[in-house]
């Protein structure tokens, strides 16, 4: 076979269509997508000065707790000491206490009764004082 020049054109036409068809319907592949990710700041001072303060806020919040329930629970048994002392109307006798220091308030009918009330309380185990506030009311 003899390859004139309007063979060879042709030929060459087609080879070129060729590669530039087989190129076609092939996408690049995608470039990754980076993304920048946030790095959490290193606490300041200022945040860890707060959060100690918290932390010793929350300490004596705890410690007030527990002594409000030390101080509720000596009240409860100095009451209880008052009502066991059947020579006295201790259903007149309200009782406080803050860190040991017992305060009696209310109406007792004679002074001996009062004085006994305030022996009774000083007696407690846990009791350091006792502030006797009963007032004498004959028939109380």
């Amino acid at each position: 076979m003899k390859l004139d020049s309007r063979n060879l054109t042709c030929m060459l036409a087609a080879t070129l269509l060729a590669i530039a068809f087989s190129g076609c319907g092939q996408e690049p592949q995608p470039k990754p997508v980076v993304k920048a990710v946030p790095v959490p700041a290193a606490p300041s001072n200022q945040d860890a000065e707060k959060a100690e303060a918290a932390k010793a806020e929350a300490a004596r919040q705890a410690a007030a707790a527990a002594r409000a329930a030390a101080d509720k629970e000596l009240a409860g048994r100095v009451k209880t000491a008052l009502v066991a002392e059947r020579t006295l109307n201790a259903h007149g006798i309200d009782v406080v206490a803050s860190n040991g220091a017992v305060t009696l308030f209310g109406t007792a009918e004679t002074r001996a009764k009062r004085d006994m009330a305030g022996k009774v309380a000083a007696a407690v185990e846990g009791v350091k004082s006792v502030e006797n506030k009963l007032a004498i009311v004959a028939g109380s």
